[in-house]
C-alpha cells in the first residue's frame, strides 16, 4: 500500500459527488456503495469523510504520544486552538472523542496529542501504528486567536490542557508575537512536561513552570504572584475543572474586564433534580424507548437501556449526539433551562428529561 494517496486518483471522488447528486443517479446508485467501493479501492478515498494517515508517532512522556497525520481532499483546515472529533473501532465497536489539534496552522500535516487517560486514548497508544488510517470530523471551536491581537497575552494550561494552548502558542510564534505572551503551564513534575524541549527551546518567550507534585495545585493567588500584571492580559486558559472555575472566579472577585477564553474538555456540574415519578422517552425510528426520572442525561439513560445513539464528546461541544425532540420538555444540564419547543435539536449528552418526549432517534 502506497504512503501518499495518488492525487489523480483522489481527484475523481469530485466528478462523483457531483454525479451522485443528481436525481437519476440517486435514484439508482447509492452512495453507501460507492463509499464502500472507495474505501476498498484505496483507505484515504472518501465521498464526505476526512480520512488520514498516521505518518509519524512521537513520544512526549511516559504517557502522552503526538500523531502526525496526513489528511485526504476532505480536510478544509483549522484554526490553531481548535479541536477534531477522532473515530476508530475498538473490538468491532465504533467510538469517537475529540482531540485538540497540536499542529502548527498552515501546515498540510495535522497532530493530535493524546495522553493515556481511558478506553479511547489508550488504544491510540497501543495498536495504532505509522500507515494506519483514521476517521476525523471537520475542525470545530472557538479557542482561537483574533485577527488583531492584544498587546499582553496571557496562556494558561494544566496537565493536557497545554494541547490547544500549545497551537495558540506556535500560532503566536508564527505571527512573531512571542514577545506578549507569558506562558504559565502547572503539571505534577517536570517529567510530565509535554512539549519540554520545544518550550525551551521558543525564543522570547516568557515563561513560568509549576510543578504541582512539589509546590501543590496552582491557585490564583499563585498566578497573581508569577504575573502581577495579570488584569491587564487577554487569557486563553486550558485545564482541569478545578483551575478553571477557579481563574473564572477570581476574575468575576476582582472585576478583572480583561478578556477570558476557556477551553472546557470536562462536563460542568449538572443541574437537573430527580423527577417524582418517571416519565417515557420514546424514540421514533427505531420504535422503542426508555423509562427516565430525569437526573441524568438522555445518551446515558439511553446506553443504560442498550442502546448506542451517536455521540462524541458527551459534555455538549461536538454535536455529535444532537437530534429532533418532536415534543416534551428538556432542561439544559448545563445552565438549567428549560425548553418545550417541539420539532428543537437538543443534544442528548447534556439534556434531561422533565417530561414525556419523543425524540427523533
Amino acid at each position: 500500500m502506497q504512503t501518499h494517496l495518488p492525487t489523480r486518483l483522489e481527484a475523481l471522488t469530485r466528478p462523483l459527488r457531483a454525479a451522485l447528486q443528481h436525481p437519476w443517479v440517486a435514484a439508482i446508485v447509492r452512495e453507501s456503495a460507492v463509499e464502500d467501493s472507495l474505501q476498498a479501492l484505496h483507505p484515504l478515498l472518501s465521498l464526505h469523510q476526512v480520512k488520514a494517515r498516521v505518518v509519524k508517532c512521537i513520544a512526549e512522556t511516559a504517557d502522552t504520544r503526538t500523531l502526525v497525520l496526513r489528511p485526504n481532499a476532505m480536510w478544509r483546515g483549522a484554526r490553531a486552538g481548535q479541536f477534531v472529533s477522532l473515530t476508530v473501532e475498538i473490538n468491532g465497536r465504533r467510538h469517537e472523542r475529540m482531540y485538540s489539534l497540536t499542529s502548527r496552522p498552515g501546515s498540510r500535516l495535522l497532530a493530535i496529542t493524546v495522553k493515556r487517560q481511558g478506553r479511547v486514548s489508550t488504544h491510540l497508544h497501543e495498536s495504532v501504528r505509522v500507515g494506519d488510517v483514521l476517521t476525523l470530523g471537520p475542525a470545530m471551536g472557538e479557542f482561537v486567536l483574533p485577527a488583531v491581537l492584544p498587546d499582553k497575552i496571557l496562556l494558561l494550561s494544566a496537565g493536557s490542557g497545554i494541547t490547544p494552548v500549545m497551537a495558540l502558542l506556535r500560532e503566536l510564534q508564527a505571527r512573531g508575537a512571542a514577545d506578549r505572551v507569558v506562558f504559565v503551564h502547572s503539571c505534577r513534575s517536570p517529567v510530565e512536561q509535554i512539549f519540554a524541549a520545544e518550550l525551551a527551546a521558543m525564543p522570547g518567550l516568557r515563561r513560568v513552570q509549576h510543578f504541582s507534585a512539589s509546590a501543590g495545585h496552582l491557585t490564583p493567588a499563585g498566578l497573581q504572584a508569577q504575573v502581577p500584571d495579570l488584569a491587564e492580559r487577554a487569557t486563553w486558559v486550558c485545564g482541569p475543572a478545578g483551575l478553571m472555575d477557579a481563574i473564572h472566579a477570581h476574575w468575576q472577585a476582582h472585576g478583572i474586564t480583561a478578556p477570558l477564553h476557556s477551553e472546557r474538555f470536562a462536563a460542568a456540574p449538572l443541574a437537573a433534580e430527580p423527577l417524582s415519578a418517571p416519565v417515557r422517552v420514546q424514540l421514533l425510528r427505531s420504535a422503542t424507548g426508555f423509562a427516565s426520572l430525569g437526573a441524568a442525561p438522555l445518551l446515558n439513560q439511553a446506553e443504560a437501556a442498550g442502546l448506542a445513539p451517536k455521540h462524541g464528546c458527551r459534555i455538549g461541544i461536538c454535536r455529535s449526539c444532537q437530534c429532533v425532540k418532536r415534543s416534551g420538555t428538556v432542561q439544559h444540564l448545563h445552565t438549567g433551562e428549560l425548553s418545550s419547543a417541539p420539532n428543537e435539536l437538543i443534544r442528548l449528552c447534556v439534556s434531561a428529561a422533565r417530561s414525556d418526549l419523543e425524540l427523533d432517534l
